[in-house]
């Protein structure tokens, strides 16, 4: 009896993103994509000493949202996450609701006997009495 063995293609980069257009992936192009049609609006609508400045400026943060990934992560998250550093508190104050916790009716104790502690007094004769006993020894 022959077995047959089916093989499958196990992925190996399951983190690394797919190349779509030569070297640059989905996000990349789309961010590239926006970039381009922000530069044929300015373009079309600002005469050509505004339109450098913005253009280069347009340039820089499109580029550096596709392509800059300060601690291995896209600058978009990056930033995001700055922004919710600044905006959320920084200490954490536990607050408790009281609404969804059972109240148990409890019958009235009876208030408790207090207990009395005398103090020993020590005169002089005690105090002579047990420096002979601890002496004799």
């Amino acid at each position: 009896m022959v077995q047959t063995f089916m093989l499958f293609n196990v992925p190996q980069f399951i983190d690394i993103e797919d190349k779509i257009v030569g070297p640059l992936t989905a996000k990349q192009l789309g961010w590239l994509g926006i970039a381009g049609v922000l530069l044929l609006i300015f373009w079309s609508t600002l005469v050509f000493s505004t339109f450098v400045p913005v253009a280069l400026i347009t340039l820089a943060i499109f580029g550096a949202l596709a392509f800059y990934r300060p601690y291995n992560q896209p600058l978009l998250n990056f930033l995001m996450s700055g922004v919710n550093f600044f905006m959320k508190p920084k200490v954490y104050v536990w607050k408790r609701f009281y609404d969804n916790i059972k109240t148990v009716n409890r019958t009235p104790q009876k208030p408790k006997e207090e207990i009395i502690v005398k103090r020993k007094v020590l005169d002089n004769e005690k105090i002579r009495e047990l420096t002979e006993r601890l002496n004799r020894k």
